[in-house]
């Protein structure tokens, strides 16, 4: 049986255009259409679910507030990924920033028991590496080969030359040796 017109799906474009408009049953067709994708980029920059889950509401809050700027001219997951290691990274600084608070005040030693657990697989072991790399470098090996991107697309997200991407993910390799080699010797 055929589709009738009002069956088909409408495009992320047409979505985007009705939610400028401020139609919310749009934008929550977007935000459905897109979260797993937000969370899955938040979970493997952070690494931790309950990080994850604030990192993916919070781009949810910032699309709200910013979708009526977007302009098409690249994909819109090319939007996303940005928004959302945008989010990841922000999260991370306040997070240092109120580590840094509790330590000041001695509560640490309240939550050390609360420590993250051992990873159980290589893999793991192994992003738990890459969120130590610097920034630059994280969101390389992230979009390259945890989101599959190539070094153009990812080039894009990061507002960059593709030979910069390259040199991070160089870069990042030498120096994930140097991380795993210490890890296993730990």
């Amino acid at each position: 049986m055929p589709m009738m017109l009002d069956e088909i799906e409408p495009s992320d474009l047409d979505l985007i255009g009705q939610a400028r408009n401020g139609d919310g049953e749009a934008f929550g067709k977007l935000v459905e259409r897109h979260y797993n994708f937000i969370h899955r980029v938040a979970w493997r920059w952070s690494g931790r679910k309950a990080d994850a889950e604030d990192i993916a509401q919070e781009v949810c809050v910032r699309l709200g507030r910013t979708i009526r700027t977007y302009r098409g001219g690249g994909a819109f997951t090319t939007w996303l990924y940005a928004m959302t290691m945008n989010a990841a990274r922000d999260l991370m600084r306040k997070s240092a920033r109120e580590s840094a608070k509790a330590e000041a005040f001695g509560v640490h030693a309240l939550i050390e028991g609360q420590g993250a657990q051992e990873p159980d697989d290589q893999a793991e072991r192994l992003w738990m590496q890459v969120r130590k790399l610097s920034d630059k470098q994280r969101d390389a090996v992230l979009l390259v080969y945890g989101e599959g991107l190539s070094h153009s697309e990812a080039a894009d997200v990061m507002s960059c030359a593709e030979a910069t991407v390259s040199w991070h993910i160089h870069e990042a390799k030498k120096r994930l040796k140097v991380l795993m080699l210490s890890a296993e010797e730990d």
